[in-house]
């Protein structure tokens, strides 16, 4: 079995502080996934004040399931954090989030994936950038709803 890397990233601009950003995006419940138009059930585990085990389990279009497992890493100082997969499809893929101030109530999140693709046939570059498109479109358009579900509660705060 080979494996290919797929790199690909964007940014997500926010109407928050970044430190309330960060908070936000950092504080893991299991009604995330729903946040972000995705069918499924997480559960969270804090095993250290800078560590979490986040478990997602999902049903495809065919019904399938899907169990993802990830460590995150949070770095508060830095308003950034990692997630990687420890099993699931994709394991071993990692995944790196960072917010940065646009100003007194502004924020972005600049988002650098690197998946890990296990396929049987060799990863071709216009097979790469085909999938890094695909991935990009997609972890946008998740992005896009977290945004506006963070924009939302926020403001009734």
């Amino acid at each position: 079995m080979g494996a290919s890397s797929i790199r690909y990233g964007f940014s997500q601009h926010f109407k928050v502080p970044a430190i309330d950003a960060y908070r936000w995006c950092t504080d893991y419940e299991p009604a995330d996934l729903a946040l972000m138009g995705e069918n499924g059930k997480r559960s969270v585990k804090r095993i250290s004040e800078d560590a979490i085990i986040l478990t997602d389990t999902m049903r495809g279009q065919d019904g399938r399931r899907t169990i993802k497992r990830k460590i995150v890493r949070l770095y508060p100082e830095r308003l950034s954090w990692t997630s990687t997969h420890l099993t699931g499809p994709i394991t071993h893929s990692q995944f790196l989030y960072e917010i940065l101030s646009d100003g007194k109530n502004s924020s972005h999140l600049d988002f650098t994936g690197l998946q890990i693709n296990y396929d049987e046939g060799k990863a071709t570059p216009t097979k790469t950038a085909a999938l890094a498109s695909k991935l990009t479109r997609e972890d946008s358009a998740a992005w896009k709803k977290l945004a506006a579900a963070m924009e939302k509660d926020l403001s009734r705060r």
